[in-house]
This record gives structure tokens, sequence and C-alpha cells, in this order.
């Protein structure tokens, strides 16, 4: 088992290029409008974040899943915590299943929440917003991107509408970043990076569960911490990075972690670490992690 540097290339117009090993911003393959993921808090969908390609030793779901899109609350929607909420109809995008309610709003929702993408795993970051994880098969990794729904529902369901259905989840994240001269584009739903993942040759922890250390001592999982100190002293001036480790990129699959703060608990080998760049988040300055086997992501602020 390997990990891998995810190198992200210049901006392109379009289906992805299936050569490569993804893509971020843009739009996800293989599925219908019905079966995009909606976020729990507007009921609007999801931003599509990322789809990656998984190399063969990385196909923890077993072979026929090839790939998986990360969905995501968008940047400005994530601001310190939900504070309109309908906690109901939270309950039924998170859980679609159970009763239809009496509700004719809820029942709408419920209708079509139960249309659901059939490998689907929702998540709930630190301020409680939500995420969604699709796991491809190849037919769906190869088929066409999907364009967002139009909201279904009843309008008072509906929170704010966030700026990527309009301007595109690439532009409307630069302009979040405050580069508000960047110029529109034709298309700009279709706009992305293309995604190629590179071998970390000398990666210590591939195939390891990562793990919060303090010394250069390995862990219960046999990782080690990819920095010491200098002649064993801790301080500002002596912190210093193995050899092994100095070629690690930012957004990678798999091996060394390094997060923003802490290593988050519990996480398994298969997790992808990435930064705000990588399709376009708010993370307050900071990264996440996204264990892709459990089902959980973790992020913590610059």
């Amino acid at each position: 088992m390997h990990a891998y540097n995810i190198a992200r290339g210049e901006r392109t117009m379009g289906e992805p290029d299936r050569r490569a090993d993804g893509w971020c911003f843009g739009l996800p393959p293989g599925i219908a409008p019905e079966q995009w993921p909606l976020d729990p808090i507007t009921r609007r969908p999801l931003m599509h974040g990322f789809t990656l390609k998984l190399t063969e030793d990385q196909r923890v779901h077993g072979p026929e899943i090839v790939g998986f899109s990360f969905i995501a609350t968008s940047p400005e929607g994530n601001d310190g915590g939900p504070r309109d909420r309908n906690l109901a109809a939270e309950a039924i995008v998170d859980r679609p299943g159970g009763a239809r309610p009496d509700d004719p709003a809820l029942a709408a929702l419920w209708d079509l929440t139960r249309q659901v993408h059939p490998r689907v795993h929702r998540m709930r970051d630190i301020l409680d917003y939500g995420y969604a994880v699709l796991l491809l098969g190849q037919a769906e990794y190869d088929g066409a991107c999907c364009l967002p729904p139009v909201p279904a529902v009843p309008p008072e369901l509906l929170g704010e509408c966030p700026a990527w259905p309009t301007q595109g989840s690439m532009l409307s994240f630069d302009r979040f970043e405050g580069h508000h001269d960047v110029a529109d584009v034709a298309d700009p739903l279709r706009l992305h990076r293309p995604l190629t993942l590179n071998v970390r040759s000398g990666d210590l922890n591939a195939g390891l569960a990562p793990r919060e250390l303090y010394d250069d001592t390995p862990g219960d999982t046999g990782y080690r911490a990819h920095y010491y100190w200098l002649d064993d002293t801790i301080a500002p001036d002596n912190y210093r990075v193995h050899d092994w480790a100095k070629d690690h990129t930012a957004n990678h699959l798999g091996g060394t972690m390094r997060p923003i703060q802490a290593v988050p608990e519990d996480f398994s080998a298969f997790y992808v670490g990435f930064e705000e760049h990588l399709g376009g988040y708010n993370f307050g300055g900071g990264n996440a992690q996204l264990d892709f086997k459990s089902m959980r992501v973790e992020w913590a602020c610059g």
C-alpha cells in the first residue's frame, strides 16, 4: 500500500478527462440530478468539492468501487454554525426513512430524499454542517457530469442560496477568497482542475493509520512523526522535518498526516488530507481530513 501526493492541474473547461486521477471543483459524475445530496441546513444541493479515482491499493470498499465524490457545504455557508434551523427537515435529509410526514412541505422533501444515491454516506463537521461522500462504480465514474437539480421543495423549506450554483464552485470560491476581479466564463459550473496522484516513495507511514505523536517513537500502529527536535530540545528554532517527509504535499492520499492542529482520533489509513483550495471550502485558513473508510470528516482552522 502506497501514499500519494495529489497535484492540481490548470483550470480546465468542460467534461473532466477520465485519464487523470480525478478533479476538483466542477461537477460530480455519473449520478442523476435527483440523487444529488442535499444540504441538511438549506435543503439545497451541497457543493461538489472533488472526485478522486482510487488506486487499487486504496479500494477499501471493494474492487468495484473505483472512486468517490466529496460533496460539501459551500464556503460562505460555513460561518460559525447553523442558526436558522428546521430540525424536522434536517432529520429527513440526514436519514431519509421512516413514515411519510403529514405536513405537505415536509412530505415533498421526504419524497425527494428517498431518491438519494444508493451509496451516499452523510457526515456532519465540528460545527454541525453537512457533507457527503458518493461511492462510485466504474460506469458512474466514467459517466457524464451532473448539473445540480433545481430545488423541488417548497420555498419555506429553503435556506439562503449559495453562490456556486450560478457562479460555479471555482469562481465563487475565488470571490469568497477576496479575488473579486475574477472574470466570468461561459460555463462556470464545468470549470475544474484535473488531479494527479504521485507515489510518495519514501513515506514511512504509507498504509498506516495516523496517530498523534509527541516524539519520534513509533505509535501503536507503527506510525511515525514527520518531525523531530534538534538535540532533543523542544524549541521553535529546533523544529526539523525528516528528510523522508520533505517532499510531501499538503493535498495527499494516505500516509503521513499534516493537520493544521491535532491528528483526528481513530482515523484509518484510508483518508485524504486536503486544503481549502482542493474544491473550495471555508476551514478558517486551516485544512481537513476525510476518512473515506469510516466516513468521517474533520477540519481545524489555521
